[in-house]
């Protein structure tokens, strides 16, 4: 598996799947979560609209999976990411968006993923304690084999300077 670090919009990559920071209603919301619902047009909402009809919300840590609609990648699996409130309980939950993310893109048969800053806009997660979670829970992933490639996608310069900083300390497999 190689990780891969970039700044961009994650709606036009070509990837497997893509990352959605979701929140619990799945019907779309502000950041990575609009302009994904945005991008990727109306099969995205009726999905999710499916999947609130048969489940009800996502809860946080948890992860359903979509169409990407008119985006190029395959799929979207939203996760719905911690607010922060201080405490670190919160940590569990984020590494889990995490690990079910992952691990329902190789259910899926999904080989390459691309991920958000998870709940670093308007949830005030920490930036720096978030991207340490993201790359310690991808690189100490039991099946990371089974993934070729991993994109963390930064929209702004803040985060993406965070996560070169983070991952220039591991030095293997990382592209930026």
């Amino acid at each position: 598996m190689t990780i891969e670090l970039i700044q961009g919009d994650i709606t036009v990559l070509h990837v497997d799947a893509i990352v959605n920071a979701a929140n619990s209603s799945l019907m779309g919301g502000g950041g990575v979560d609009g302009a994904i619902h945005r991008a990727g047009g109306k099969a995205i909402l009726e999905e999710c609209m499916q999947i609130r009809n048969r489940q009800g919300k996502c809860r946080t840590g948890e992860a359903v999976i979509t169409t990407a609609g008119n985006m190029p990648s395959k799929n979207v699996i939203h996760t719905v990411g911690p607010i922060w409130n201080g405490h670190t309980k919160q940590d569990q939950k984020l590494e889990n968006c995490y690990i079910n993310s992952i691990q329902l893109a190789l259910k899926h048969g999904l080989r390459t993923i691309a991920f958000p800053n998870i709940s670093t806009g308007v949830y005030r997660f920490p930036k720096k304690r978030a991207a340490q979670i993201a790359i310690n829970t991808v690189k100490h992933f039991e099946d990371r084999e089974d993934l070729d490639q991993v994109i963390f996608v930064c929209f702004d310069q803040e985060n993406f300077e965070i996560y070169q900083g983070i991952l220039s300390s591991y030095g293997d497999q990382t592209t930026f």
